[in-house]
C-alpha cells in the first residue's frame, strides 16, 4: 500500500518526540498476538448486517492509546485527528479511513468489563513482561520511557512492595490511566 503524503512527511521527520520514543516502546513490549488471541472469541463478527465491525487490533491499540495518556473516549478520538505519532501506533491513516469514534470505543471498553477481560489483557502483558525481566506500576505522567531500576525491590522495612509484582487486575485500567511505567531489573550489568 502506498504511503500518504502525511505519512511521508512524518516519516522524514529530524526529531522524535516523547511521544513517538514512548509509543514505540509500548509497541516494543506489548504481547499483541497473545493480547488478540485473547479477545477474539469475545469479540463481535460482523454477519453482513449494519456497520462493520471495527477490527480488533485498531480497537485494542486505541484503548491501549487511550489508557497509556489518561484520555477521555472522546479525547483519544480527538488525539486520533490531533496526533500523527497516535494515528501511526493505533495503525489509522486518515487518507484512507476514519478514526473509530469514541462511542466504538465505549462499546469496546464496555465488552472488556463485562467479560472481566481487562484483568486478562493485564495479565498477558505482566506475563510478557516478566518474560523479559520488566514489570509494571503506575505512575506520574512526567516522562515516558523506560525506567531501568535495582534489582530488589525491597524497602525500608524489608519486605517486598505489593505494587512492584504486578499490576492488580482490577485497578489496572486505573493504574494505565495514571500511566505506564515500566522498570528494568538489570540495573548496573546484573542479568
Amino acid at each position: 500500500m502506498q504511503a500518504s503524503f502525511s505519512e511521508l512527511e512524518y516519516a522524514t521527520k529530524k526529531k522524535q518526540t516523547r511521544r513517538d520514543r514512548f509509543l514505540s516502546e509500548i509497541e516494543a513490549v506489548t504481547p499483541w498476538a497473545a493480547l488478540i488471541a485473547t479477545l477474539i472469541p469475545h469479540y463481535p463478527v460482523n454477519d453482513g448486517r449494519g456497520r462493520p465491525t471495527t477490527p480488533l487490533e485498531l480497537i485494542l491499540r486505541m484503548y491501549i492509546a487511550q489508557q497509556c495518556f489518561g484520555l477521555s473516549d472522546e479525547g483519544i478520538e480527538d488525539a486520533l485527528y490531533d496526533s500523527q505519532s497516535i494515528r501511526r501506533f493505533v495503525g489509522i491513516d486518515l487518507g484512507r479511513q476514519s478514526a473509530p469514534d469514541a462511542t466504538t470505543l465505549l462499546k469496546f471498553r464496555h465488552l472488556l468489563e463485562a467479560r472481566q477481560l481487562t484483568a486478562a489483557i493485564f495479565s498477558a502483558i505482566n506475563a510478557h513482561l516478566a518474560a523479559q525481566g520488566l514489570f509494571m506500576r503506575a505512575g506520574t505522567i512526567v516522562d515516558a520511557s523506560l525506567i531501568a531500576a535495582p534489582p530488589s525491590t525491597k524497602n525500608r522495612e524489608g519486605k517486598r512492595d505489593s505494587e512492584m509484582h504486578q499490576a492488580n487486575p482490577h485497578t489496572a485500567t486505573s493504574a494505565m490511566m495514571e500511566f505506564l511505567t515500566f522498570h528494568q531489573h538489570h540495573e548496573r550489568g546484573s542479568p
